[in-house]
């Protein structure tokens, strides 16, 4: 390791020493030193500065492997203490004291930003090793987010009394009537609109199409009660953060209406009530042939280089199991994406299938709503956990006072070895938390599972996608017998009637609702861009070699083709970079793909 001088300081000393050795070992391009200034067992973590993906790098060896041959090309330099990030601080992470800051460098590509966390001993205040570094390019040079200095003056609109004012120009731009955009964005959900908001900062022309009649249609139209699972503060959109006014927990209709004034305020070219259609690739002129249809029904051909598919965390196909005798069920049969609420089925008798959030909160909407009976049919295991503490135990870094956008950079920088351990260790706190709940369950009927390796309900959402369920009353109501579950292994068929168990009894029922979640986003692809292009794909989220989500904000086997998702703090951070691969790519700027 290089020297580092040994005398007592403050941390925000050690932090700016250190930065200072590691400016030297890069401007040096020494990899060793670099890798010396890491712990031996630590990790390095890199969006885009030294390798365009996502790669983490664990233990020194892999670190110097990883920058040996890209320290050249990247050239970094110019290493800083961040000036508008949150001041360097000592905290306690996995038990290990720690200082916490963020540097900016800059590459041959743009400006980049870092953050470590360095062991810390305070009885030995002396420039320490860093135990997780990550590093992110936020930024192209001559293509930076038009934000502050770099505003538009709007003075053109004052001076043009005889011309175009500002709406003019802006109902053009929408109208695309001159033009193809650059980038098409399929979904207008938060994660469609942050992309093409992040785009339309960094100069590309972007149409984002929906389906839906208004934008935020996606949350309006959901069930009636729904209302987020985690804490307002950590949920906020790029540029325009939700007021402090806010409730912690935020209603679905209130995010529609968020997201529809967020259109306009960002000027997103968004075409609501429109479908896409499909597209066909030449990959030798590298351009989508695509279509989509407005809502009268004309169609418009575009032809773009890139195609967004932006639409949710799922793939928009329902998937109903296959459930013998069906088809002779003489009452309603819906999936859950098409419930709305519970109102609809006073005095109903109804089975739910599936227990994950969409199945306890449908179940307890009806139950609410006046359904003579409600079964929950469970098909395997859930990870159930309180609303509060436990439910936003995994959130509660965004409660620690530091902005959102620098809390993202401490939740990217952690790799998966460290994640793991960590949801073993929370998980293990909340089962202890929620004893009684998980118990009472237990009692009712109700099988629980928190991972085969313990890491509980986040990392199976990171996993699976779904598979648990936050307590907000549903399982109460199960505990109490409100609401009755049944094993799907003790069911034999369902009959005209309702559902037949194997011991012979018949659960009666009006409607079967399929909480039943829906096939992987591949399927999204091939129904859209046909089986050759979602092959090459391959399946989108679940952790790729890299510990990132497979085929999500990062170049896919499909040349033009990206994905974009996650939940809204995923979207926030991750639109930035999937927005600067883009925009590389449309300037030219981009690495040849390996």
């Amino acid at each position: 390791m290089t020297t580092l001088e040994q005398t007592s300081l403050h941390p925000a000393e050690i932090f700016a020493r250190w930065v200072a050795e590691l400016g030297d070992a890069f401007e040096r391009a020494d990899a060793e030193a670099v890798a010396e200034l890491v712990d031996a067992d630590g990790f390095w973590k890199d969006i885009l500065t030294f390798h365009w993906g996502y790669r983490t790098f664990s233990g020194r060896d892999s670190i110097v492997e990883g920058l040996v041959t890209s320290i050249p090309t990247a050239r970094p330099r110019n290493f800083r203490v961040s000036p508008n990030r949150h001041a360097p601080r000592v905290v306690k992470r996995s038990s290990r004291p720690l200082i916490e800051a963020y540097f900016d460098f800059d590459t041959d590509l743009g400006s980049a930003t870092g953050f470590v966390r360095l062991n810390y001993d305070a009885d030995d205040p002396t420039p320490r090793r860093a135990w997780i570094v990550l590093t992110t390019l936020q930024s192209l040079w001559g293509f930076e987010e038009r934000l502050g200095a770099r505003r538009p003056t709007g003075e053109e609109y004052s001076h043009t009394f005889n011309g175009d004012n500002w709406l003019d120009i802006r109902q053009r731009e929408q109208a695309f009537a001159d033009r193809d955009p650059q980038v098409l964005v399929v979904g207008g959900g938060q994660a469609g609109l942050m992309i093409a908001a992040r785009l339309r900062q960094m100069g590309a022309d972007t149409l984002v199409v929906e389906r839906h009649e208004r934008v935020g249609d996606n949350w309006r139209e959901r069930y009636h009660s729904l209302t987020l699972h985690n804490e307002t503060w950590g949920n906020s959109l790029p540029y325009v953060p939700f007021p402090d006014t806010w409730p912690t927990f935020l209603p679905k209709d209130k995010l529609a209406d968020w997201l529809e004034f967020y259109a306009e305020t960002m000027e997103l070219n968004v075409w609501a009530g429109t479908e896409f259609v499909g597209a066909e690739r030449d990959e030798s002129a590298g351009v989508w042939t695509a279509t989509v249809r407005r809502g009268d029904g004309a169609e418009r051909v575009f032809t773009v280089p890139h195609i967004v598919f932006a639409t949710g965390g799922h793939s928009g196909v329902p998937y109903v199991p296959e459930v013998t005798g069906l088809n002779e069920f003489t009452g309603t049969v819906l999936h859950s994406s098409r419930f709305t609420d519970g109102r609809e089925y006073a005095g109903k008798r109804a089975i739910v299938f599936g227990t994950g959030n969409s199945g306890h909160d449908i179940a307890q909407d009806l139950h609410a709503n006046g359904a003579t009976s409600v079964t929950l049919i469970q098909r395997s295991p859930t990870c159930v956990v309180s609303l509060k503490p436990s439910g936003t135990l995994v959130y509660a870094i965004y409660s620690e006072g530091v902005a959102a956008e620098d809390v993202d950079l401490i939740t990217a920088a952690i790799p998966y070895d460290v994640l793991r351990d960590t949801y073993q260790w929370l998980t293990a706190r909340t089962c202890t938390l929620d004893r009684e709940l998980i118990d009472g369950l237990e009692a009712a009927g109700f099988r629980t599972d928190y991972e085969p390796d313990g890491t509980g309900f986040h990392m199976r959402y990171l996993r699976r996608g779904g598979g648990y369920y936050i307590n907000v009353g549903c399982s109460d109501l199960i505990i109490d017998g409100s609401i009755t579950v049944e094993q799907g292994s003790e069911v034999d068929r369902i009959v005209p009637g309702g559902l037949l168990r194997l011991d012979g009894r018949v659960i009666e029922a009006d409607v079967l609702i399929f909480a039943t979640g829906y096939a992987n986003q591949q399927e999204g692809v091939r129904r859209l861009l046909g089986d050759e292009v979602a092959e090459k794909v391959g399946p989108i989220w679940g952790f790729d070699e890299n510990g990132t989500m497979a085929n999500m904000w990062q170049r896919t086997a499909q040349p033009g083709f990206w994905v974009m998702g996650g939940a809204l703090m995923e979207a926030r951070f991750q639109s930035r970079f999937l927005a600067v691969q883009i925009k590389a790519e449309l300037e030219g700027l981009a690495p040849p793909r390996e």
